[in-house]
Order: C-alpha cells, then structure tokens, then sequence
C-alpha cells in the first residue's frame, strides 16, 4: 500500500528529476572536484553551477552560499561563527519556539557561561516584538530567529527584525530551512546576515544543506580542516548531493507561486473539514500570516500519539510535531509557549503536504478522522465522551 504521506515538514521524498541529476555524480563521476586531475577536477565546475542555482531560489550571489551537510549544521554554524567575531559579545537572542538546531545549541552556549534570551510568542505563536526591542543590549552578538515555524507554519516579521539590528550592527540570522522553496524569499530585500537552508525539505536527498552569508558578514568557519567552500567550511565536497540541492532548488523556483496556490489550497479544505466535522478541535497558529503547505491541528481529549498510530494503520503519514523531537514524552514546545491547553498540546496533530498530495489523499482522510476522533475519545482517560 502507498502511503498517504503528509509529513513533508519532517521530510520529503527525492524528486525523480533530483534522483537523476545526482546519479551521474554517484557513478561515472566519482572524483574528488579539488583533485589535480581532470577527471576529479572537472567537478568543479558541476559544484559551482550547482551552487549558482541554490543562491537563485533565494536571491543571493553564488558566493555567499556555503554547501554545509544539513540545516542543523547550518544554524549551528552561524550561530557559533557570529559568538567567535563578536569582540567578546556574549549574549544570544532566539526564541522559545525555535527549532531545536538553534534553541539547544544557545542552550549549550549557556552552559559554557554565555547569557541566552529565548523571546516570547503569543497564543498565535506570533512574536513579541516588544520584549525584543527590550532584549537588545551592548553585549548582544547574534540574534537567530526562524522565518517560519515547522511545527504551525506561522511566519516570522524576519524584515522588521531585521532592520532594528541592522541600525545596530548586530547580526542577525535566520533559520529558513522551513520557508525556502515554500515562499518567495529575496535576500537582497531582506536584513538578514545569514540564512539557513536545508535540501531535504525540499525534495533533495537528506545530508545536504547551505547557509547564506552575506558579503561584508564576519564569519568564522566550524568545521575546520581544508580550503574546500573557500576556506568556510572544510571536508571533501558531496558532489552527487549537492547536485541534487541545486536542481531541488531549480524545481522550487519554477513552480514556487503554482505549488503555493495549489497547497494552500488543499490545506485549507483538510483543516475546514476537520476542525468542522471533529468537535472540540481547533486550529493552532496565526492562520492570517503562515506557510501554504502547514497545518497544526489539535483534537481535545485524546492523546496525539494515539491518533498518529490510528491513521498509520490507514498508511497515512502525519506527525505530533517537530521531527527532531520525536520519541520524546515532553509536549510541544512550541504549543506550550503559545499557551495552549493541556488537553489540546497532548492532541496536536501536524499536516504538512507537499506537491506531490492530492485532493484524494486529503478526502481520504477528512472522510476516515470524524470517526477516529470518536473511537479514540470513547476510550479517551480525560473523560470526554462523544
């Protein structure tokens, strides 16, 4: 049975045009592009148009993006690289909802005695910009708030951010492994030092992905070893993946604006239909200003996990939250800092598509949930009883 697959926050699977412009590089072309050698040293230039295409989904010039192996290495890296040109700066900015690549690593800086704000959201998972305003101080050497959330799809203002710290001289970077290839991105429009992307939310293969740096940006390089990437980020260059990275982002600039109709769309009858033929269920997030592809839908007096392995005997894919943190027993962060009940964290289901969903997939399950939901609080320890 083919699955239903509506975890495209989590993952993607590999578009077929992305499988075969990477086989050529995992077969015939298997040399090392900083060899001597010309069959190793033609290479190069595949890497470098490559790189050219990825700088294009988000406006960038092919010289400020840095092939890194996925987003957390990315975020990690501009974090870290930011805390070692700061002139002894030791205060970090993010927010209580921010992906674990950021919020565990200005944890870790914690730790090592640097002083970590983590800003506030409110019930739509929206910014306070207020208490960011008060946050900034002297001693502030990055901030690192994501462009959209992965879990409720919720937008981030990354411009208005943006623009206060630019005034400032602080750095300032965002976590766009979720946004890129979903909306329109322009980093020449946009005050951001340095953005992360990630290939495989974008139908690339896993273990890819980059990080914008705008030119002028002090960097510090965190992987450190050879000259490869210009010195910014050392190891032999994975040549079949990267390829694949810039065609997934051909592919994503091409059709951006369609597939942002066309998903937005098929969210929106699956979440219209739940949440009317599902009592006690409501829509997480700021459903004005969110990703197309995204949406985080909790079902009061039953447990998330419980309607995952449900729908999972249906083969269909969906997620409790963050992939990062499954396996954990701790409710979602994110809902947790929006405020949200108890009872409807512990039932928040996450449905993110992608181009590759169709109107009869979500029917499908718009037709299997109502009954679900009914069976599961039948059986529900809350007491709820439909």
């Amino acid at each position: 049975m083919k699955p239903i697959y509506f975890d495209n926050n989590a993952t993607t699977p590999v578009a077929p045009e992305v499988l075969d412009a990477m086989l050529p590089y995992l077969k015939e072309y298997y040399g090392n592009p900083s060899s001597m050698h010309t069959f190793g040293g033609q290479l190069h230039k595949k890497v470098e148009e490559a790189r050219a295409r990825v700088a294009e989904l988000i406006g960038a010039d092919p010289e400020e993006i840095i092939f890194t192996s996925c987003g957390t290495e990315s975020d990690n890296t501009a974090i870290a690289g930011a805390v070692e040109v700061s002139g002894g700066k030791r205060h970090i900015i993010t927010t209580r909802v921010e992906h674990p690549a950021v919020m565990n690593f200005a944890k870790h800086l914690s730790r090592k005695g640097y002083r970590s704000t983590f800003l506030p959201v409110d019930s739509l998972g929206r910014l306070d910009m207020k208490a960011f305003a008060d946050a900034l101080d002297d001693d502030t050497a990055i901030v690192s708030v994501m462009y959209a959330n992965n879990e409720t799809g919720v937008i981030f203002p990354v411009a208005e951010i943006g623009s206060v710290l630019r005034e400032r001289g602080i750095i300032f970077h965002s976590d766009a492994v979720q946004a890129a290839g979903k909306i329109l991105l322009n980093v020449k429009e946009l005050p951001v030092d340095m953005l992360s992307l990630s290939g495989h939310k974008i139908h690339a293969p896993k273990g890819i992905g980059a990080l914008y740096v705008r030119k002028g940006t002090r960097f510090y390089p965190y992987v450190i070893g050879g000259h490869q990437e210009r010195g910014r980020r050392a190891g032999t260059e994975n040549v079949a993946s990267i390829m694949g990275l810039g065609k997934a982002c051909e592919l994503a600039k091409a059709h951006i604006e369609n597939e942002s109709a066309y998903l937005s769309a098929l969210r929106d009858r699956l979440e219209n239909a739940l949440v009317k033929n599902c009592p006690d269920s409501r829509i997480n997030g700021d459903t004005e200003n969110r990703l197309p592809n995204t949406t985080n839908i909790s079902f009061e007096y039953v447990e998330g996990e419980a309607i995952l392995l449900r729908l999972d005997e249906h083969g269909i894919c969906a997620s409790s939250g963050s992939a990062c943190s499954s396996g954990s027993l701790e409710p979602s962060h994110v809902l947790r800092a929006m405020g949200v009940p108890f009872t409807l964290i512990h039932g928040s289901i996450r449905f993110s598509l992608s181009r590759y969903n169709t109107e009869a997939e979500v029917d499908k399950v718009i037709e299997l949930m109502p009954a679900l939901i009914k069976d599961l609080r039948a059986l529900s320890p809350f007491g709820k009883k439909i």
